[in-house]
């Protein structure tokens, strides 16, 4: 069972926010995605300034098995980005909740938090996701 911090929430789709408490949120995937991925060798962020959509693709993840789309969890601007992953994609497996974060996004809708999983919920998704 991959680790899950109590300080973030989860989107279905793998990806989790830390809530930094100032309108903003911090964004990454999961460590039960970066290991179903497996080596990452590329990263593709989106710009600062861009406006994402919650659900919409956002970023790619590449690893030597497959490329994924990363999802918006919530609506907003991209106000900072993790320009070091371009140069080490690898720094996602190895510390996907710390310094593999992908993005920091301003909310334009903070009542979206809500619709995300908080640990609990998406540990019993990843215990679905196995039988």
């Amino acid at each position: 069972m991959s680790e899950i911090p109590g300080d973030l929430k989860f989107q279905n789709s793998h990806e989790w926010v830390r809530i930094e408490g100032d309108g903003k949120v911090t964004v990454g995937i999961s460590d039960h995605a970066q290991a179903l991925l497996g080596d990452l060798v590329y990263v593709e962020l989106p710009q600062v300034g861009d406006s994402v959509t919650v659900g919409n693709g956002v970023a790619v993840v590449e690893s030597v098995k497959a490329a994924s789309d990363v999802y918006a969890p919530v609506s907003g601007t991209i106000t900072a980005v993790n320009a070091a992953l371009a140069d080490k994609p690898e720094t996602i497996n190895e510390d996907a909740y710390g310094e593999g974060w992908m993005f920091v996004i301003e909310l334009d809708e903070p009542e979206q938090l809500n619709e995300l999983l908080v640990p609990d919920d998406y540990a019993e998704l990843l215990e679905g996701e196995e039988d």
